[in-house]
This record gives structure tokens, sequence and C-alpha cells, in this order.
């Protein structure tokens, strides 16, 4: 027999959901089967598996000790092992409490794996809570928000179920102001919005916005900093949250972001390689606003704002195209609420 206690970290989630993680190897209908016979009890009654877990909740699992190890991942020595040992590239930690952990992904990191192989920020952040929580087996912590591998910038995650679950809403909901910095090609003066609807294409693993038709909908602002007469830095407002959005809607009014070849085209591709010495784009995720009011575990966060800095070779691009000093994020602190 076995007896779990439920952390906070832990609670909020679906039992049976919570389950599948302690005995990862185990069919989901031995697990139901085990809860029909009372061989797995909630607070020593009998469990159908759909009952929200709370702090401090008493799990006994009646099965023999050849059955917890058969159905238990065995534990691998580089889980043990920190991240900062084990990961090429490094994100950086721009806030953490008991329930968040903000990080500023470095380009070239993907956020989820692509090929087993891969290294990610998600795996990432489960090794560093993996020793942060002592190796608790009923929580799988994943990032709320994903960027481009070659998009740097701000993601979040949450510590606990309930931070992750409250977090993931409020991405989906659009209540969580999105900012990001790029030049771009061309000088614009003006603010403004562009709305279309996005449709992708995954064969060339990229996408396509018309003004009207079939697609998700799909909005985003921008706001001129400052030009050199040839390039724009802009900053943008993610209004909604598609995969490439931000690079389809500035190429498609013809201000292509610096280094996208892939929706710039072949021409602005060569040519941000010869002038720029940059191969991929130079998008920065660089500014998240919570909601003004924030319940639940995040309600300490209501109205904070968190700020990303810029990579090395993106403030030295702006250095050189004397565009630094459009640089809003020098002037900012984290965990500071918009005046």
């Amino acid at each position: 027999m076995r007896q779990v206690e439920i952390s906070k970290r832990e609670a909020g989630q679906r039992l049976d959901k919570y389950l599948q993680k302690l005995l990862a190897r185990a069919p989901k209908n031995f697990l139901y089967k085990m809860l029909r016979k009372k061989n797995i009890t909630l607070n020593g009654k009998k469990a159908a598996g759909s009952e929200k877990l709370e702090t401090g909740d008493q799990i006994c699992l009646f099965l023999s000790a050849e059955t917890l190890e058969k159905f238990s991942l065995p534990a691998k020595e580089e889980d043990r092992l920190r991240p900062e040992k084990t990961f090429k590239l490094q994100p950086e930690i721009v806030y953490e409490d008991s329930q968040v952990l903000l990080l500023n992904k470095p380009v070239g990191l993907l956020s989820q794996k692509s090929r087993p192989e891969d290294q990610s920020l998600t795996e990432w952040v489960q090794r560093y809570l993996y020793e942060d929580s002592g190796g608790a087996a009923g929580f799988s912590p994943g990032i709320c928000n994903r960027l481009d591998r070659n998009t740097s910038g701000i993601v979040a995650a949450g510590k606990s179920v309930r931070a992750q679950q409250e977090l993931s809403e409020m991405f989906k909901a659009r209540r969580m102001g999105k900012y990001y910095l790029c030049p771009v090609r061309g000088v614009l003066t003006e603010e403004g919005r562009l709305r279309g609807h996005l449709q992708k294409s995954g064969k060339e693993n990229k996408v396509r916005i018309d003004a009207a038709g079939a697609g998700d909908r799909v909005e985003t602002a921008y706001r001129p900093l400052g030009d050199n007469g040839v390039l724009t830095l802009l900053e943008v407002e993610l209004i909604t949250g598609k995969s490439h959005q931000i690079r389809a809607h500035l190429a498609g009014i013809g201000h292509p972001v610096v280094g996208d070849g892939k929706y710039g085209g072949a021409q602005w591709r060569r040519a941000c390689q010869e002038r720029y010495g940059c191969g991929s784009q130079m998008l920065h995720a660089w500014r998240l606003v919570f909601p003004t009011v924030c319940e639940g575990v995040l309600s300490d966060l209501s109205g904070q704002v968190f700020s990303a800095g810029l990579p090395v070779h993106f403030e030295r691009f702006l250095q050189k195209e004397h565009l630094e000093g459009f640089i809003p994020w020098k002037k900012k602190k984290n965990g500071k609420r918009p005046s």
C-alpha cells in the first residue's frame, strides 16, 4: 500500500489526471478499474476519478509493491541533473515566485520538442521545477505561451496546477498584454491595426493572411518607436496569438521583419544577410502585462508588468543602425504597475 498527500502545487487537477502522472505506465482502464474496486481511494472513500483534488487530500493505493514499481516511471539519472549543466541554450529567469516562472527564451531554443532528441524550453522548465519540487510525480509543469525557435523573449510557466490553469486561461481569453519589438523594412510613422484571417500551409510551415475568408481571425497592432530613414523599430501588440502572425501581417503590408526571409522573400533574405548579417527574424517578446485584476493564486500579480532584455546580437544591431535610442525597455523595471 502507498499513501500520497496532495501538495499545493498538485491541487486543482482531476484525480484521474493525477493518477495518470503518478502511474504513468498504467493503462487508463486499469486505473478506473482500481477506482471502481476501491483499490485506489480518495480520503478513505470510493472515488470516480473526476474529483478535483485539494491541498491535503489523501490518496491510498492498495496495490502491491511489484504493481507500483511496474507502472511507475523509473527515476532517470538525467532527471536529477540540473538543466543549466545539460542545456546548450539557457533561458534567463525574469521573475519567479511560489506560483509563476517567467523566462526570457533565447534565439535557437524550441518552445516544445519537435523530435525526441531536441532540447526545449518545456523540458528545461520541467527539469528546473523537478529539482525545486523534490521530484513530485503528480504535476507536470509546462509553458503557457509559445514562441518560434528564432523568436526570443518572455514565456510564462505555472509552478502549480492552478497557476498553470489560470495563466493558460488568461492567454486564451486574451486578457494578457503581449508586446514585441522588431525592426522592419521601410519607414512607418503612424500607429496601425491589422486584421484578417490566417490560413496555414503545413507543407511550407508557413501561414497566409487574407482580409476576409476562411481561417482563424487574427489581429495585430503596431506602434512606430522611431526610424533611421531605412528601417523602423516597432512595438507590436499581439491581440490574438497565432503562429507566425506578426511576421505574416507585417510582410503583408510591405514591411517585413529584418532577417525574415520566409515572409520577406528571397531578395529580402539576401539583403538582410549581406547588409545586416542576420539569417533569422529579429523579433523579441519584450513585455508581458497582467490584467488589472487577477484572481485566485495569481492575485498578487494584478496589474504587474514584466519585461525581458534584448539578446546581445539584437541590441548590437540596433546600435549599428542607430535605432538604439528608441529602445523602451531600458527605462522599465520588472514587477511595476503601469502608470
